[in-house]
């Protein structure tokens, strides 16, 4: 147990991303918090005044993962899917996530600044203005954020058994559709007993996020970079 003469922001953001990946975002309170950690509520403001602030030091945390060290002579967009797959996998580990960013204000965040910062300089390097970049990222953002939440498979709090039976089930109620009107559902029904390839899923996932980026990108002027908001 922690007391308060050893209790540091980063002790306590730890302790909360630990409650958040065990429980939920609504286990993440300050008086939750102090009981871990074997301190008074009054201790924890010393170094958060709010739940607001908790938060945000906790995205501010997790999202430093998304801005890797780059190879510096590598082309703009393998560095911005190494940014991609570091968002995904940060994400994959810590479930609450998509959760957390509708509950802060992003501006307030040092790491997600320095992301989008980021993005934007690489994009800006593929011939896209400023402003396209900024949608750009927001969709590579949400993207990511519904590849994690989408990913196939029963719940993960199910025994070997249970899944195998939930996917039995999914498979019958598919294949109960009139064969001759969704003749294509009923034969993906054939496949759905099969336990999905997760790292396959998200391999083809982040392909497709990065494709239609690179697609467009391909459609510029090689120095496309050059033009910005003033256009």
């Amino acid at each position: 147990m922690a007391n308060a003469e050893r209790l540091s922001r980063r002790s306590l953001v730890e302790k909360a991303v630990e409650l958040a990946d065990a429980e939920s975002l609504d286990a993440v309170t300050v008086r939750r918090l102090a009981q871990e950690l074997g301190v008074t509520p009054m201790a924890l403001y010393w170094h958060v005044k709010n739940k607001d602030e908790l938060l945000a030091c906790l995205a501010d945390h997790l999202l430093a993962e998304v801005t890797p060290e780059f190879d510096p002579a590598a082309p703009w967009n393998v560095r911005m899917r190494a940014m991609v797959e570091a968002l995904v996998r940060v994400m994959r580990r810590h479930r609450f996530m998509p959760g957390l960013f509708a509950l802060i204000k992003r501006e307030e965040v040092p790491s997600f600044i320095r992301a989008t910062d980021t993005a934007l300089d690489l994009l800006n390097q593929g011939g896209f203005s400023l402003s396209e970049g900024y949608v750009i990222s927001s969709y590579l953002l949400y993207g990511a954020m519904t590849l994690v939440e989408g990913e196939p498979g029963c719940p993960r709090t199910m025994t070997k058994e249970e899944a195998a039976e939930w996917r039995r089930q999914k498979r019958l109620a598919l294949e109960r559709v009139p064969a001759d009107q969704f003749p294509r559902i009923v034969d993906y029904a054939k496949t759905v007993e099969q336990e999905p390839d997760i790292d396959a899923y998200y391999a083809f996932g982040l392909d497709l996020l990065m494709s239609g980026v690179e697609a467009m990108a391909a459609k510029r002027t090689p120095r496309g970079a050059a033009r910005n908001d003033a256009r």
